[in-house]
């Protein structure tokens, strides 16, 4: 085994898909700004199953720079989990994480080390003037607004994984290996000193891949992973209508006895029993998501397979 080496002080973590034509730009920029805080860096890029010549560009970008390193998965797991196959990758004492889109703006990765050399643990980039579409910043408040409703907890929609996060910290995210993955829930719950910094938000160098389809059901997920208020509010809701129903059963016999009732009510009874059919469902319906989401927890799969890398695993000394 080759002797331990020390570890770099930047690790740059961007997961990468339909990239191929931002590939040059975006180690441009990483390594112009890296340069100029140490030349002791690595920039570990994650080919979450791209259909075009990302990986390929990767293999040229590492045959070029021995400080780059390449992942390839086996096919697209998404783009938390390729994040964190380049999490459990990264060895640096700071581990930047950024997206490959350039709205991330390498050139702010400066901007956040000071800020963290403050005392903190973890420096959140705060995305000022989105520069995404009218629909995808409207949706992003609402699912903020109902994540924080539903964990308890204040969620920035201003925040995404676009970062600078000590060692620590990716060690104790590294250790949550829950199949559901959401990188900005899952710092937030180990803790840590955190703070965020405004910085410039670009406009996308390549068209969105996420489209609303899959977006909803991330989500999705990201609801049922990170909160059981879902089932708490709908035991709520069950109780209440109990209660209603009840009261109008009380109701209606005293207006039996009293004579006011001589004829059912045909309408009445149809709507209360679809009314009632649905509700059910529903409950049924939330209660086997839960459930899904247990299976699929269980069955205890790997987050993420490789297919190829162009480096060999290196024995690190640990950062101090």
């Amino acid at each position: 085994m080759s002797a331990a080496v020390p570890a770099p002080l930047f690790s740059v973590v961007s997961p990468v898909y339909q990239a191929a034509l931002l590939l040059n730009e975006l180690v441009t920029r990483i390594e112009r700004e890296l340069t100029t805080l140490s030349p002791d860096y690595e920039i570990i890029l994650v080919d979450d199953g791209s259909q075009d010549e990302s990986w390929a560009g990767i293999q040229h970008q590492a045959a070029r720079n021995p400080r780059i390193k390449g992942l390839r998965l086996s096919r697209n797991f998404g783009q938390h989990h390729a994040l964190t196959a380049g999490l459990d990758l990264a060895q640096g004492q700071w581990v930047v994480v950024m997206d490959c889109d350039l709205q991330d703006q390498p050139e702010e990765i400066g901007r956040l080390y000071r800020k963290a050399l403050e005392g903190y643990d973890v420096v959140l980039a705060s995305r000022q003037q989105r520069q995404d579409t009218w629909l995808k910043t409207t949706l992003s408040k609402a699912f903020y607004r109902l994540l924080s409703y539903l964990t308890d907890t204040r969620q920035d929609p201003q925040v995404a994984n676009f970062g600078i996060y000590h060692q620590r910290v990716i060690t104790r995210v590294g250790q949550l290996r829950e199949s559901i993955r959401y990188f900005p829930t899952m710092v937030g719950w180990v803790g840590f000193r955190q703070t965020t910094l405004p910085v410039q938000h670009a406009a996308a160098g390549r068209p969105g891949t996420y489209s609303l389809r899959r977006r909803l059901r991330l989500a999705t997920d990201v609801l049922l992973a990170h909160s059981d208020k879902p089932l708490r509010l709908t035991a709520c809701l069950g109780l209440l209508l109990s209660a209603g129903a009840f009261m109008l059963g009380l109701l209606s016999l005293v207006r039996f006895w009293l004579g006011q009732i001589t004829v059912p009510g045909y309408a009445s009874l149809i709507i209360s029993i679809s009314f009632f059919s649905g509700l059910i469902i529903l409950v049924l319906g939330i209660v086997g998501l839960y459930v899904g989401k247990t299976f699929e927890q269980v069955r205890n799969r790997p987050l993420y397979i490789v297919r190829d890398t162009t480096c060999e695993p290196l024995a690190y000394e640990n950062p101090v």
